[in-house]
C-alpha cells in the first residue's frame, strides 16, 4: 500500500472539518499525495417519515448537504496548498452493514496506504452502546496507517 495514497472518511461533521484541515496542514504541497474525500451516504430510515414524498424529500437535501461538504472541504485542501489535481470526491450510497467496513472496504478497493477519519469525543459508556466508527477502523484496518484526528 502507498501511504500517499490517503482516504478521508468525511460525514459532513465539524470532526471531519478537522480532519481535512489537519490533512491539508500537514501535506500542503505535496505533489506526490493522492487524497480521496469519501463519503457514505445513508439514506434516512423510511419509518422515521409519514410517507414517501417527505422521506424522499430527506434523503436529497442530505445528500446535498454532503456534496456541500465534500466540495467545502476539497477547497479547504486547495487553499492549504494541495494540488487541486491531487483531490478527488466521492459520495456513495450506504448499502451494507457497517459504515466502519464501508470506509475500510474503500481502502482495501483502492488500495489506500492512509486513512484519516475524525474522532467525535464519546464517553465510554457512548461508544460501548452506540458504536465508534474510528475506533472499529483502527481495531479493523490491515495494511494501512489509520489516522484519527480529534
Amino acid at each position: 500500500m502507498n501511504p500517499k495514497r490517503i482516504l478521508i472518511a468525511v460525514d459532513a461533521s465539524a470532526n471531519s472539518e478537522r480532519a481535512v484541515a489537519y490533512v491539508g496542514d500537514i501535506l500542503c504541497h505535496a505533489r506526490e499525495a493522492e487524497i480521496l474525500l469519501f463519503c457514505l451516504s445513508k439514506t434516512p430510515d423510511r419509518d422515521l417519515f409519514p410517507d414517501d414524498a417527505t422521506w424522499q424529500a430527506s434523503a436529497r437535501k442530505q445528500d446535498a448537504e454532503y456534496k456541500e461538504f465534500l466540495a467545502r472541504a476539497r477547497g479547504s485542501l486547495e487553499q492549504r496548498g494541495v494540488d487541486a489535481g491531487c483531490i478527488e470526491t466521492r459520495l456513495v450510497p450506504f448499502t451494507g452493514f457497517s459504515v466502519a467496513q464501508g470506509i475500510l472496504g474503500a481502502q482495501r478497493d483502492g488500495g489506500y496506504g492512509t486513512i484519516v477519519v475524525g474522532r467525535r469525543g464519546m464517553s465510554k459508556e457512548e461508544e460501548f452502546l452506540f458504536g465508534s466508527v474510528s475506533s472499529r477502523v483502527v481495531h479493523h484496518a490491515r495494511n494501512c496507517a489509520v489516522w484519527v484526528v480529534e
